[in-house]
């Protein structure tokens, strides 16, 4: 998959005119300062870092300017960022705008359905898998008819319009379809659309590009974008490492447990983040390299979660021990595994000869890790 970064999103919304602020993309202070003070970008405006992770808001990545000097320093401050292990390249500008409501609207594939799915909630402007599921009205979409009226009549009421802003939702929603057809994608999001006087603007774009289908949009063979510069290290080095948006890192084995992982700490509150799957791999050098390759992303806490099969716990757990011993004391974070099966009851010692908790049971560890990720108070090893 190609994903988008946000003004690359925008432009594609432009093309099949969705409603946007006024906003021009910046790679320097100066650029920044420039488009300014030559009117392009009106004041006052936000200044936005352009990458794939989320949380910029919360992260110090986006910022307000009432001046143009404003607007070169919050660039400059933002370029210098390293947010969640991706280097801030680019900037984006645009005019803030009085926001009356913040709504949430996408198109993406069911693939259990194998059809186009149409998502809205009037609970926008959040992570949208925070939203509680009855929030969500989803709306399978024939893929021949295409968007009905009815359709988006119910969508309308879904996100509690009426009048002009009611609609504007309808040509809106015939833009996504068109734009989602046309470029081949597997997600057009925008969160949050936002209501502004009497019309509707897309503050924020998330587009996902099927990569299958690159030979129909040759444009997009050299945009990296799919990828963050830490995946872009996982793959040269051949280990299975994604990024998303939480805060705890999951160091797994195989696919099946390391999506379980996920599920169970989400379960229990917690924002699953950078997740690597060790799969068959026990060699003590592999594994130190990939958690220190996770460590670069910062989590607030780590879950190993392993199920020694083929693995050997102990070798697992002897490569984790040397990891950290690479990690400076001021970047270390609190470590919670669970291990079980071949050489378990070694593996175990070992990492509890190096203080890191070591729990048995999946319930009492992902909870563990989960308020460790939640507090300075909470009890686990560190790494």
């Amino acid at each position: 998959m190609v994903k988008l970064a946000e003004w690359r999103g925008k432009e594609i919304f432009r093309k099949y005119g969705v409603p946007l602020p006024p906003g021009r993309v910046a790679r320097s202070p100066a650029e920044a300062e420039q488009w300014v003070r030559d009117g392009r970008v009106p004041l006052p405006c936000v200044i936005k870092a352009q990458v794939l992770a989320g949380g910029r808001g919360k992260g110090g990545a986006v910022r307000f300017a009432n001046t143009p000097e404003e607007v070169r320093a919050a660039a400059q401050a933002i370029l210098a960022l390293e947010f969640k292990g991706e280097r801030v390249r680019e900037v984006l500008l645009e005019g803030k705008l009085a926001i009356g409501k913040e709504l949430y609207v996408a198109i993406t594939l069911d693939r259990s359905a194998r059809v186009p799915l149409l998502l809205t909630s009037s609970q926008g402007g959040v992570e949208i898998e925070t939203v509680e599921d009855s929030a969500i009205v989803r709306q399978p979409i024939h893929p021949f008819p295409g968007l009905a009226a009815y359709e988006k009549r119910r969508a309308s009421q879904s996100l509690g319009l009426t009048g002009a802003a009611g609609k504007a939702l309808s040509p809106l929603l015939d833009a996504l379809w068109t734009a989602f057809n046309a470029e081949d994608a597997e997600l057009i999001e925008i969160n949050p659309l936002a209501v502004v006087g009497e019309g509707l603007v897309a503050l924020d774009a998330k587009v996902i590009i099927e990569d299958d289908a690159g030979f129909r949009h040759p444009g997009y063979s050299e945009i990296r974008d799919d990828r963050t510069p830490l995946e872009e290290i996982a793959r040269e080095k051949e280990i299975a490492f994604v990024q998303l948006d939480g805060d705890i890192g999951v160091i797994a084995n195989g696919a099946g447990l390391t999506m379980a992982t996920l599920d169970v700490l989400t379960e229990f509150g917690g924002h699953p983040g950078v997740f690597l799957d060790l799969g068959g791999t026990d060699d003590p050098a592999k594994v130190s390299e990939a958690f220190l390759l996770m460590a670069q992303a910062r989590p607030r806490a780590v879950f190993l979660n392993i199920f020694g099969g083929v693995t050997r716990c102990d070798t697992v757990a002897t490569g984790l021990v040397q990891a950290m011993g690479q990690i400076p004391p001021a970047e270390r974070f609190p470590l919670v595994a669970r291990i079980r099966g071949n050489n378990e009851v070694e593996g175990i010692e070992i990492l509890r000869r190096a203080g890191i908790t070591a729990l048995s049971s999946l319930k009492e560890s992902a909870q563990s890790v989960v308020a460790a990720a939640q507090g300075p108070a909470a009890a686990g090893g560190h790494a």
